[in-house]
């Protein structure tokens, strides 16, 4: 396999991943603001304001009254804007042309398919009433795809490959979604008793993570600040969640390398060493500084990102 083509699947999984978490951002954050329990979680500008903070876009000025109808189209159907939906699609099918011979016939129709259900959605309809059958359909039809990618191909190395770029990809989504909804539990404090810790904003992350029912059976509770980033970033057993993204990540960094010890500045000792860090991490040290562990979640994950890149894929 050659680097350039490893490259290629590596960046059509972290895409298809990246459609998928912005599209179900957008349907959860937007339609569980319509039963929030308080003024400031209800309004359509801290709605929209959220949703760009997550594609990070953000808008810091409060004075600013954003159009509703120009925020949801750039996030999911203008392909003048970097982040949206419709250009993650486009790039996840190029990158899946120039490995058309590495990957299964189903999962490139699959993808095809997608892609032209993507183009030639009308935009009228999606930003009047069709937010929700568009962000169902993406959703659904990402899983579609992952399914394909288990079942109908090999499990070597270009699995491997594009099973990390998947899961790098869900680590970064993850923790930007964490970030977005802590940040919006700072602003409307509450709802339930009027505290950040029980606030609003921690039920709708976990439908954001679609680990809400998992939390409530786990913990038999109604979630907290804690649980739900204990949940989300050390629980290994949870798919979602970061400490499971880095494990996958793990595994497959070590079936490329294949080797019995890592060398200091490899790949898969700067993925081992992360996975070390947060498999004995307590909660109570997150909790101390969420924002700065957060941030630092997201620089860790670049760089092992960019060590891939520069170590198997020769960029």
């Amino acid at each position: 396999m050659l680097s350039r083509v490893a490259n290629n699947l590596f960046w059509m999984g972290r895409y298809i991943e990246r459609a998928e978490h912005v599209a179900r951002f957008m349907n959860v954050n937007y339609f569980s603001s319509l039963d929030a329990p308080n003024q400031l979680s209800q309004s359509r500008q801290f709605v929209l304001q959220s949703m760009l903070f997550m594609v990070g876009n953000s808008i810091n000025d409060a004075s600013v009254d954003l159009d509703e109808e120009q925020v949801l189209y750039d996030i999911a159907l203008n392909p003048e804007e970097s982040y949206s939906i419709i250009n993650s699609i486009k790039n996840a099918r190029e990158n899946a042309n120039s490995s058309r011979d590495l990957i299964s016939t189903e999962l490139y129709e699959s993808l095809n398919k997608f892609y032209h259900f993507v183009m030639k959605y009308p935009k009228e309809a999606f930003v009047k009433t069709n937010l929700y059958d568009f962000t169902i359909n993406v959703s659904e039809m990402t899983a579609v795809l992952r399914g394909k990618i288990r079942g109908t191909l090999l499990h070597d190395k270009v699995y491997a490959v594009i099973m990390m770029g998947v899961n790098i990809e869900r680590a970064i989504q993850i923790n930007r979604i964490i970030n977005t909804k802590f940040n919006d539990a700072q602003k409307a404090q509450g709802g339930y008793g009027d505290t950040m810790a029980n606030s609003f904003e921690w039920s709708t992350l976990l439908k954001c993570a679609e680990s809400y029912d998992m939390m409530r059976r786990l913990y038999k509770k109604a979630p907290t600040s804690t649980t739900t980033l204990e949940f989300l970033l050390l629980n290994s057993r949870c798919p979602r969640s970061f400490m499971n993204c880095i494990n996958q990540v793990y595994n497959h960094v070590k079936e490329l390398e294949n080797k019995a010890e890592h060398e200091k500045h490899s790949t898969a000792f700067l993925v081992g060493k992360v996975r070390a860090e947060f498999e004995f991490k307590r909660i109570e040290e997150i909790t101390e500084d969420v924002q700065g562990c957060l941030n630092g979640i997201l620089d860790k994950m670049f760089k092992i990102s960019e060590s891939m890149e520069k170590e198997f894929f020769g960029y």
